[in-house]
């Protein structure tokens, strides 16, 4: 991808509208009009025909002409590119990371936590739930006592470039699911990134001294 390209792309994904826009046309499995999209989204067309455009440069969408039954100019129709729909999480992860970069570790940490309260967790204990949540998401766990080895991060590329964010965020989603299953409040989860190829690891220690709390 070249870097106009790219620019394009974060550009086109940093819209909230926008990533709505490409969500209804992947979902679709079939081409739509703007007022087709006008109408799911509430918006008016030539606020969707905006954001299209968008799309469109950043090579998310392609458009295609249908004729009509009717005379007059063809019929516009908009499909999602082969693409776009898995490249652009990654990618949306990346433009938020660094946009959030600027304000500290701490707002990732509370962002993950209101991840987890969103999550519908399984009962158990807290590597248990740890271990299959993470499994849903797609991080490809290994329990092994109070370790938890996730395998494959669906975030890698993002999280190379921002980790105090995106890895902070995680951190967050597992002190929440851990505090949740167990409310003693002697438990402390700690994060490793990447602590070898593909593999970052998860710690869910427990405090059993008389003093702790």
């Amino acid at each position: 991808m070249d870097e106009g390209h790219s620019g394009s792309y974060h550009e086109a994904l940093a819209s909230p509208v926008r990533q709505r826009v490409l969500e209804l046309l992947a979902q679709a499995g079939t081409s739509l009009t703007t007022a087709d999209l006008a109408t799911s989204l509430g918006l008016h067309v030539t606020t969707v025909r905006f954001h299209l455009d968008h799309l469109e440069r950043a090579r998310l969408v392609e458009r295609e002409s249908r004729p009509t039954s009717r005379r007059g100019r063809p019929s516009i129709h908009y499909r999602a590119t082969p693409h776009g729909p898995s490249e652009a999480p990654e990618q949306l992860i990346s433009v938020l990371a660094e946009a959030l970069g600027t304000h500290g570790s701490e707002v990732a940490l509370e962002a993950g936590r209101r991840w987890a309260a969103r999550l519908d967790p399984p009962p158990g204990e807290p590597t248990t739930v740890l271990t299959e949540t993470f499994a849903r998401l797609g991080f490809s766990p290994q329990p092994a006592g109070e370790l938890i080895r996730l395998h494959s991060c669906p975030f890698r590329s993002a999280a190379r470039e921002h980790p105090e964010v995106v890895c902070q965020a995680h951190l967050g989603l597992a002190q929440h699911l851990a505090g949740q299953a167990d409310r003693s409040g002697r438990l402390t989860v700690a994060l490793q990134p990447f602590a070898g190829p593909g593999l970052c690891l998860l710690t869910v220690a427990r405090d059993e001294s008389p003093t702790a709390r």
